[in-house]
C-alpha cells in the first residue's frame, strides 16, 4: 500500500514512467525507514530504557532531515520530468515551508505509530508473562498445600492409632489397615488436579471408619452419599480437614455427641454438608492451630475461584456447628 500510494498522485492522461515512479517512491520508502528504525531500535533500546533522550533526539533529527530531503527530492523529480504542456513552476519559500512541515509531520506520525505498536506488543507480552507467572504460582501453591495437608493429616491419624494401641491391639491393626487405604489414595490420587468424586468419597468414608474405631458407642456418626447420575471430578482432599475438625471439635467424652456428614450433587452443585455437636477446644488445646480451615479456604480460592460457596459456624444456641461447601459444577450435564 505504501508503494502504490505514489500512483494516486499521477495526473489523468499522464504517461506512466517507471523511472519517475521509482524516484517518487523515495517518500514512502523514507517513512518505512522511520517506522522500522523506531520499531526495531529506538523504542526497544531507548524508549523502554531509563534514558529516553536519544529516542527524542534521533526522531527530531529524522523529522528535520527527511522533511527537507523528501521535499527537495520531489521538487527535483517533478522538474526533471517537465513537459511543455505541464511545466513545473518553482515554489515560493512559503510553499516550501508548508511542504517541509507536512513531510516532517508525516515522519512524526510514522514514528508515533511505530512506538504505539511496539508499546502495545510489550503490554501484551507483559500480560502473557504475568498470566504464566500467576499460573505457575498457583500450581506451586497447590503443591505446597498438598505437601502441608499430608503431614497434618497423618499426624492426627497416627496419634489416634497410638492411643488405640493401648486399648485394643486388634482394633489397632484394623486401624492400620484403614490407614493403608488412605495412604494409597494419597499416593495415587493426591497429585492429580482432579479426581473422580466417587474415589474422593471412598477416601472420606475410609477416614470416617478410621475415626469410628476409637469413638464410644454412644456417639452418633452418620455418613450419606448421593451419587450423581454422571461421573464428575473434584479437587482432591478438599474437605478432609472439615471432616477432621468435625470429629476433633464435635466429640465430647462426657456429653452426647454426633457427627453427620452428607455428600451429594444438588442440581449443578456438589455439596458437602457437615454438622456436628459443638464442643470447641479450650485455649490450652492448640493442636492444629486452625491450619486445616486456612488450607480449605486457600484451596477453594485456588481451585474454584468465584465458583464456590462456603458457609460455616455455630448455631444460635452454640450447641451445634455446621459447615456447608457448595462447588459449581458446570460440566455435570456435559
Amino acid at each position: 500500500m505504501m508503494f502504490l500510494s505514489p500512483l494516486t498522485l499521477m495526473h489523468r492522461g499522464e504517461t506512466f514512467s517507471f523511472l519517475k515512479y521509482a524516484m517518487v517512491c523515495v517518500s514512502p520508502l523514507a517513512l518505512m525507514v522511520v517506522f522500522y528504525v523506531n520499531y526495531l531500535w529506538l523504542v526497544p533500546t531507548f524508549f523502554f530504557g531509563r534514558d529516553r533522550r536519544p529516542y527524542w533526539l534521533v526522531n527530531l533529527l529524522l523529522m528535520v532531515a527527511i522533511g527537507i530531503s523528501v521535499h527537495y527530492w520531489l521538487s527535483f523529480t517533478h522538474g526533471l520530468f517537465d513537459t511543455p504542456d505541464r511545466p513545473h513552476h518553482p515554489w515560493s519559500w512559503v510553499e516550501d515551508m508548508a511542504f517541509i512541515i507536512r513531510d516532517s509531520f508525516n515522519v512524526a506520525v510514522t514514528a508515533a505509530v511505530a512506538t504505539a505498536i511496539a508499546l502495545a506488543e510489550r503490554v501484551h507480552h507483559s500480560e502473557e508473562a504475568r498470566l504464566e507467572a500467576e499460573a505457575a504460582r498457583t500450581e506451586a501453591e497447590l503443591k505446597n498445600l498438598r505437601s502441608q495437608i499430608n503431614p497434618h493429616f497423618l499426624l492426627n491419624t497416627l496419634n489416634n492409632i497410638y492411643a488405640l494401641t493401648a486399648i485394643d491391639t486388634k482394633r489397632a491393626q484394623d486401624a492400620i489397615q484403614q490407614l493403608s487405604k488412605l495412604l494409597r489414595h494419597l499416593l495415587y490420587e493426591n497429585e492429580e488436579q482432579l479426581v473422580d468424586l466417587d474415589k474422593e468419597v471412598q477416601f472420606i468414608e475410609s477416614f470416617i471408619n478410621l475415626m469410628r474405631i476409637r469413638l464410644p458407642q454412644n456417639v452418633d456418626v452418620s455418613f450419606t452419599y448421593e451419587p450423581p447420575s454422571k461421573s464428575i471430578r473434584v479437587a482432591p482432599l478438599l474437605t478432609v480437614s472439615l471432616v477432621e475438625n468435625a470429629f476433633k471439635h464435635g466429640i465430647s467424652p462426657t456429653e452426647p455427641s454426633f457427627v453427620h456428614i452428607r455428600i451429594a450433587v444438588d442440581g449443578f452443585q456438589a455439596v458437602c454438608d457437615i454438622e456436628n455437636s459443638n464442643h470447641p477446644k479450650t485455649e490450652k488445646d492448640r493442636s492444629g492451630h486452625g491450619i486445616g480451615l486456612q488450607q480449605v479456604q486457600h484451596r477453594l480460592d485456588l481451585c474454584y475461584p468465584g465458583r464456590y460457596e462456603w458457609n460455616y459456624g455455630p448455631s444460635a444456641d452454640g450447641k451445634t456447628y455446621r459447615s456447608v461447601v457448595r462447588l459449581d459444577m458446570p460440566s455435570i450435564n456435559n
